[in-house]
């Protein structure tokens, strides 16, 4: 992928992202007033500040209505070409958008800021040098994490000379401080993004070298808690949700489904499951968590969140890359075969299923 293209939809401003090297990576936001840099703090209604969103669960505030159909021309606002490639999402807040990037040619990894209204390139920061890992796998890049914003500073992972770090940048551009999270033995690549819980960034390196959870401190980078992990690959990001009463961080993979205490990093439950290696981040209606992956098996199962173990109900269909979404009693998702579904929650019956549009 030589480069991705940001849009935002010309009649009702929300913003588009094509990235070349994905089949279609499309987030929408609505356009609002926007607070100044200094006193910038995410609006849930109007922001997007991190993977997954506001929410942590890839929904969108409601009452927005972003267009469904666009080409070259309709429903695009502007568009700019982004240095480099990367997979990463980008987030929103106030006038803002971040992005993650990674150019060959300069052997650099940096972190990008644009004008919301207008796409101006405001800044790029150069977070790495040296030698940025695009990893193995033909699909990955050097940039496939995506930034957060706690409001005063910016956080991104990179896998970087063979260590996965993590970064704080302040609003203005200027590397705080870098944490090497661990050594990393790099099989397809590196793609997991930063989660914030209250005063930590919470951060997920899965290995074949054996890998660590940790809990950083947003403000130092200092090593609040870390948990090893087996040696197996794995790409998920951290799944902050409240079930069962509690805030609890969970991911699949590495033949595990684990829920961890965000703020200490204390194993609340774990179970043998999953499968070794998964992309999606778990999601959860509140009862149940739902994790999925695709190798060596395709396998999606809903555990019960309340540290029993007992599975509520289990298949065997492709969701591999896609991360999910629980609504309302409902579990959407698209496959890896290009199939939008939908099944119940509670039991996982099928509901419906179609050919998602590309």
């Amino acid at each position: 992928m030589n480069s991705s293209e940001i849009q935002f939809s010309q009649s009702d401003r929300r913003l588009k992202v094509f990235a070349a090297a994905l089949a279609v990576l499309l987030w929408t936001i609505a356009a609002t007033p926007f607070a100044t840099a200094a006193t910038l703090t995410p609006d849930p209604a109007t922001d997007w500040p991190e993977w997954r969103g506001p929410t942590r669960n890839g929904i969108a505030a409601p009452g927005q209505a972003p267009p469904v159909e666009w080409n070259e021309t309709n429903n695009v606002l502007w568009k700019v070409p982004i240095p480099g490639a990367g997979h990463g999402s980008p987030i929103v807040v106030g006038n803002h958008i971040y992005l993650a990037t990674a150019e060959r040619v300069k052997s650099n990894q940096s972190v990008l800021c644009f004008e919301r209204e207008t796409g101006k390139l405001l800044w790029q920061t150069a977070v790495h040098g040296g030698q940025p890992d695009p990893g193995k796998h033909s699909n990955s890049s050097a940039a496939s994490s995506t930034v957060a914003c706690g409001g005063h500073r910016l956080f991104i992972n990179f896998l970087n000379q063979g260590a996965v770090h993590t970064s704080a940048l302040d609003l203005d551009s200027k590397v705080l401080w870098q944490r090497k999270v661990c050594d990393y033995v790099t099989h397809q690549g590196f793609g997991s993004s930063p989660v914030l819980y209250e005063s930590l960034v919470l951060v997920s390196a899965d290995h074949r070298g054996g890998g660590v959870l940790a809990g950083l401190d947003q403000a130092t980078g200092r090593v609040v808690w870390s948990v090893s992990r087996p040696p197996i690959a794995n790409y998920t990001s951290p799944a902050l949700v409240q079930a069962n009463g509690r805030a609890q961080m969970v991911l699949g993979g590495c033949k595990l489904i684990t829920s961890l205490d965000p703020a200490s990093g204390k194993k609340l439950w774990e179970i043998d499951g999953s499968t070794e290696e998964c992309v999606t981040t778990m999601a959860s209606d509140g009862v149940r968590v739902f994790a999925s992956g695709g190798y060596p098996r395709s396998h999606t199962v809903s555990v019960m969140a309340d540290g029993s173990g007992r599975i509520a109900w289990q298949n065997h269909v492709s969701l591999y890359v896609p991360s999910p979404i629980v609504k309302d009693g409902h579990f959407y998702a698209v496959l890896d075969a290009g199939l939008a579904v939908c099944w119940k929650s509670d039991t996982g019956e099928e509901l419906w299923k179609r050919t998602a549009r590309r």
